[in-house]
């Protein structure tokens, strides 16, 4: 019989979000140096003031809150499917760059992408920072 074991440790953990799971007691392996510098920041939740000054800029580039989950939304639409195709790897590209994966849906010529931070649970930096990438990918097609 195998199992899971935790060991508990004072000193809070400095994983993101690790409040909101309650896992600051925990035990949890460290980070290798190539994920270390990928984890940044960025995974941590917005201050209200600038998740509303964000959320704004990219309401104006068509991006829209998800109902029931802190998230963001948008529908993408293309001429053929070879340019939501290309659409979809330079993205890829930038977030596998990032360690930042959104969760998207393709078909044909239709791109529909949503953004959250599942490591906290909600919309982070990691999230606008990747938003405006795609917005910037968009203007360039």
């Amino acid at each position: 019989m195998s199992g899971l074991i935790f060991s508990l440790r004072s000193v809070s953990s400095s994983w993101p979000c690790s409040r909101l799971f309650g896992l600051s007691g925990l035990l949890l392996p460290p980070l290798s140096r190539n994920n270390s510098s990928k984890m940044s920041s960025d995974a941590h939740w917005l201050s209200t003031a600038d998740r509303e000054q964000m959320l704004m800029e990219l309401r104006a580039t068509g991006w829209v809150e998800v109902e029931d989950r802190d998230a963001i939304f948008k529908e993408l639409h293309f001429k053929t499917f070879n340019q939501a195709f290309g659409f979809m790897s330079r993205v890829a590209l930038q977030a596998e760059k990032m360690n930042h994966h959104p969760e998207w849906f393709n078909v044909y010529n239709k791109v529909q992408i949503t953004l959250t931070t599942h490591d906290c649970g909600g919309l982070s930096k990691r999230d606008i920072k990747l938003a405006k990438f795609i917005d910037k990918v968009v203007l360039s097609m």
